[in-house]
């Protein structure tokens, strides 16, 4: 038996009939789109990065730290006519940390003081007279704001009170630095 086929192909001289041969210009392939959702998401990659995001971003904040009530973010802040409690307790969402001291503080500028609530977080800066060399140096980073007192009637020393929770060793600079400095804060 034979492998050749059974029907030949006799060249022919084209005829009018016959178009003449032309080259077929290149072009890019034809892709056909996949109907998954996986391909989709690939395609637009930048709605695949904020949808991401947004995951992370609402996991952060359901995994977040939450204050005594259950609260998030800045402290809630309490009535006028509800007192703090006289035990000694901390105002909610103003909690020490483990191994912290409670520290008062004058600080010089009233008005800034009237800023602070309890649970934010301040950057203590004692600023030394300018007849003592007038230098400026940070004494409590990131101390915790536990409360705020109103300002006594009378008082004639200028500036306001303001209670922090910090180590022990830094409560002792605080303690030092207030004895020759004007203090100031400065808000995270």
């Amino acid at each position: 038996m034979s492998s050749s086929p059974s029907w030949s192909v006799a060249p022919c001289p084209p005829g009018p009939e016959v178009p003449a041969t032309r080259e077929v210009p290149r072009f890019d392939p034809v892709r056909v789109r996949g109907r998954s959702r996986a391909g989709r998401l690939l395609r637009n990659r930048r709605r695949a990065l904020a949808a991401g995001l947004a995951v992370t971003a609402t996991a952060l904040v359901a995994a977040g730290p939450r204050d005594a009530d259950g609260a998030r973010g800045h402290p809630r802040v309490r009535p006028p006519g509800q007192a703090v409690p006289a035990s000694g307790e901390h105002p909610v969402g103003a909690r020490r940390a483990p191994g912290a001291v409670t520290a008062p503080v004058r600080i010089a500028d009233a008005a800034t003081v009237r800023l602070l609530r309890p649970g934010d977080r301040v950057d203590v800066i004692a600023a030394e007279e300018p007849a003592a060399g007038g230098d400026a140096r940070v004494v409590a980073r990131g101390a915790r704001v536990t409360k705020v007192p109103e300002a006594v009637e009378g008082a004639t020393d200028g500036g306001a009170l303001i209670v922090l929770s910090v180590p022990r060793a830094t409560a002792a600079r605080l303690a030092g630095a207030s004895a020759t400095a004007r203090l100031a804060v400065t808000l995270w």
